[in-house]
């Protein structure tokens, strides 16, 4: 890949073992709770991403000492700064995850509005609706957020989210864990992200219950102690290399990952045709030279995943007969649609409902991935489609798949 775009020549099938990340989703709250320890902690299996790295310059800036090497990262020492670089968080969403700890340990923190991908408004009045319930103060001043402790302290409290969201369980979670009292989450997030950060922390001392269920409670602790914590494996990264099985209709083993974390997916893989071998940590999906159209919705977990939604839409692209993909969880996630037609594939979107009509064959073309997910769609297609395609802008997958030309290369991809 040169100049952030991958020339490939598709319609070869793909062989191989693949060993599955760490999960980018989980390491960015995990590099978080850096703030929240007074004599430092490791984490292993950390992916090198440009999201990883951005995080790691983000904790650096507000005072903790890191070391990044072989897949690990030990953290070292205390925030000693309350105000978050605006040119950090500008790029990264996730930057808002250290708002809790910062505040937490510092009783202050300056945070810029969050950058990331173009893909809806994802506000985070919820996270600051969070903190409110648990004794922050908050206000808005020339595009920064500000937020105080008048007491010195979060103070536990009952937080009632009115819809599902993993960042608020994250942010409320990271308040609560050195609050003063109990603290009850109620409509928690129930991702495997959400189970990865609340097992760290129970690991390293906090009181945390009901982890994977709608109700988290959390009793606060003075300190936490010095761990080592292993990163768990990418369920999005395992869930895109099994619809490049499929798709390419090849044979490819999943090392390395929770196969129960991707329980919805797989049985939606079985409807569409796709076989789905699952053993302990290993799970082998071999693809089908007739493959059945599926109506999905996304949902939070345990629930369809949205960061599958545009790999599976190139999947169903090439199915047979009519499917139905229905986007729940953010409004602006069908922007790969009009590429993915550039090669041929017949869909038409309908308010949330994108309609897609399989065809025999798609049929390379130069197509710009707009968003992390959407890049991973247009690499699924090209493997499929008949002639050369030329993926463009995948800056963004950077930010999301560790050595993923190299993983491909290893499955006999032509790519250039």
């Amino acid at each position: 890949m040169s100049n952030d775009r991958l020339i490939i020549q598709g319609g070869k099938p793909l062989f191989g073992d693949v060993k599955i990340s760490g999960a980018k989703n989980a390491v960015l709250p995990l590099i978080s709770i850096s703030l929240l320890f007074s004599n430092g902690f490791s984490l292993k299996n950390v992916p090198d991403l440009v999201d990883t790295r951005l995080m790691i310059k983000l904790i650096n800036s507000l005072g903790i000492m890191t070391k990044f090497y072989d897949g690990t990262i030990d953290f070292y020492g205390e925030p000693q700064n309350i105000e978050a670089p605006k040119e950090l968080v500008s790029k990264m969403r996730a930057s808002v995850l250290v708002l809790a700890p910062l505040l937490s340990k510092r009783n202050n923190a300056l945070i810029p509005m969050p950058g990331g991908c173009e893909i809806g408004e994802r506000p985070i009045n919820l996270h600051i609706d969070a903190l409110k319930k648990l004794g922050a103060e908050t206000s808005f001043q020339n595009g920064f957020l500000r937020a105080t402790l008048p007491f010195g302290e979060f103070r536990g409290n009952k937080i009632k989210f009115p819809q599902v969201s993993v960042g608020a369980t994250e942010c409320a979670i990271m308040a609560a864990t050195l609050a003063k009292g109990k603290t009850i989450i109620y409509n928690a997030a129930r991702e495997p992200e959400i189970i990865d950060l609340g097992k760290c922390l129970n690991l390293a001392g906090a009181k945390i219950k009901g982890l994977g269920t709608e109700k988290i409670e959390i009793n606060g602790v003075e300190k936490l102690n010095p761990v080592t914590y292993s990163v768990i494996p990418d369920r999005i990264e395992a869930g895109s290399f099994a619809i490049i099985a499929g798709i390419t209709k090849g044979e490819i083993n999943l090392l390395n990952l929770n196969p129960k974390d991707l329980n919805s997916f797989f049985k939606t893989l079985k409807q569409a045709n796709i076989n789905v071998d699952i053993y302990d940590k290993t799970v082998t999906i071999k693809g089908s030279y007739k493959i059945n159209s599926v109506n999905i919705k996304t949902e939070p977990h345990p629930g369809f995943p949205t960061d599958l939604q545009a790999q599976f839409m190139s999947l169903m692209s090439i199915a047979n007969g009519c499917s139905v993909i229905e986007e729940n969880i953010f409004e602006n996630r069908f922007m790969h649609v009009p590429e993915l037609c550039k090669m041929d594939a017949s869909i038409k979107v309908n308010g949330n409902k994108a309609i897609v009509s399989g065809v025999q064959q798609l049929n390379g073309s130069s197509v710009k991935a707009t968003d992390l997910r959407a890049s991973m769609s247009l690499i699924a297609a090209s493997l499929n489609a008949k002639g050369k395609s030329i993926v463009n802008d995948l800056s963004h997958l950077k930010r999301g798949y560790e050595n993923f030309e190299d993983k491909l290369f290893n499955l006999g991809a032509n790519l250039k």
